[in-house]
């Protein structure tokens, strides 16, 4: 389990580190209904998920760092409902983008369950 925890975490950062990345060459409106997001929460969410992204590798360095993979897939966890919040809020009859968040939400808890409960670091 420890080690199928540990690829979830990789990917989970790799995914991480490219949406922080996406988020600075493309404005909210990409997915217009993420319009309702200021620019400046957009941008801030890039700083957001790189130490997300750093949380969930931290403890290949220091295995003291453990206690940060659950915080940091429950903050990617939290972000990505909040973007479904918004999107269902906004009246979108198209709800792709839901499914794709809330398939992120559940690796999220995947991790945070494994990491508290089954296989702590």
């Amino acid at each position: 389990m420890n080690i199928v925890l540990w690829i979830l975490q990789a990917l989970l950062a790799l995914h991480t580190v490219i949406g922080a990345g996406w988020k600075l060459f493309n404005s909210e409106q990409a997915v217009p209904t993420l319009a309702a997001i200021p620019s400046v929460v957009w941008m801030g969410l890039i700083p957001f998920e790189l130490l997300c992204a750093a949380g969930l590798v931290a403890p290949v360095f220091a295995a003291s760092l453990g206690w940060l993979v659950p915080i940091a897939a429950i903050g990617i966890a939290v972000e990505m409902l909040v973007f479904s919040g918004v999107h269902l809020c906004s009246g979108a009859v198209d709800h792709g983008p839901v499914y794709y968040w809330l398939g992120v939400v559940t690796v999220c808890a995947l991790i945070a369950l494994g990491r508290l409960f089954i296989a702590p670091q």
